[in-house]
């Protein structure tokens, strides 16, 4: 059994991973390259046994009456937030397609394996926080614009958002607030996961070489965040169908960003 190693990771001495500048011909590349793998494995099948059920059961309980919907659209497009961890099954099948090795759909899971485990449900438990602190503004927002009653019904509360000032407000000012936590997410976990199943460097250094990442190429981190936040949104259009397809092909394209912009370790031999 792996220990339970999360900050310094397997050799428990901080790894200083290194980065390369890339372009946004790489993104148009690791793009291609996901759908590649996508085609070769469909691995939306996953997602729509595991994912669409529990996203319906969670839309359910939170939008049964009209006390959640303020909460509906946090709700649903924070489930960005956490994309990077609900995909961690697709950049393990990416890493073993590239290795050469079975890549059945069954192997999505074999996450679980990993010695970097610990490391990975840290950074997954912050993505959670994350995620559980934009819902806990975006209903602090809007009570602060429309007070602490529920809306009266569906139509009453559309009619509110869209037909008054303050519902304007809220459509902005949600949209920036969002912005801000996408940012973040973005900027600490943009290679964290497919760095810590290629190489258990613990979570600080995930979070960190993510963070390096950004900020030698914001501008391509930017157009990448920003192919996401539009992948996300017209896989969502037709009743969330399209994720089926979107969030797969994003999940196998990280993996290839992620070889793209780290050296891979000086060392010879596999990474796992």
């Amino acid at each position: 059994m792996a220990s339970f190693h999360v900050i310094a990771g397997a050799t428990e001495a901080l790894e200083h991973t290194k980065i390369r500048k890339i372009g946004v011909a790489d993104l148009v590349d690791a793009l291609r390259r996901g759908v590649d793998d996508f085609m070769v494995k469909p691995s939306h099948i996953v997602f729509l046994c595991m994912i669409y059920p529990l996203v319906g059961v969670v839309l359910a309980a939170w939008t049964s009456g009209a006390n959640a919907l303020p909460l509906l659209f946090p709700l649903v497009s924070g489930f960005a937030l956490i994309g990077p961890f609900a995909a961690i099954g697709l950049y393990e099948i990416s890493r073993r397609r590239e290795a050469s090795l079975d890549t059945s759909w069954r192997h999505a899971f074999e996450v679980r394996n990993s010695p970097a485990l610990p490391a990975i449900a840290a950074v997954g438990i912050m993505l959670l926080a994350i995620f559980i602190t934009w819902l806990l503004t975006a209903q602090l927002f809007y009570q602060h614009l429309f007070g602490p009653e529920p809306p009266e019904s569906i139509s009453s509360f559309i009619n509110e958002i869209f037909a008054t000032g303050r519902g304007w407000t809220l459509i902005i000012m949600g949209h920036v607030i969002g912005f801000v936590f996408a940012v973040v997410v973005l900027c600490t976990t943009v290679v964290a996961f497919p760095l810590l199943l290629d190489r258990d460097v613990g979570a600080y250094e995930a979070i960190h070489t993510s963070v390096r990442v950004v900020l030698a190429n914001p501008i391509v981190m930017a157009v990448w965040g920003l192919i996401v936040a539009v992948a996300l949104i017209i896989g969502s259009v037709p009743v969330f169908a399209g994720l089926a397809i979107v969030l797969p092909i994003l999940g196998h394209a990280t993996w290839h960003v992620y070889r793209k912009v780290v050296e891979p370790p000086a060392a010879t031999g596999p990474a796992r």
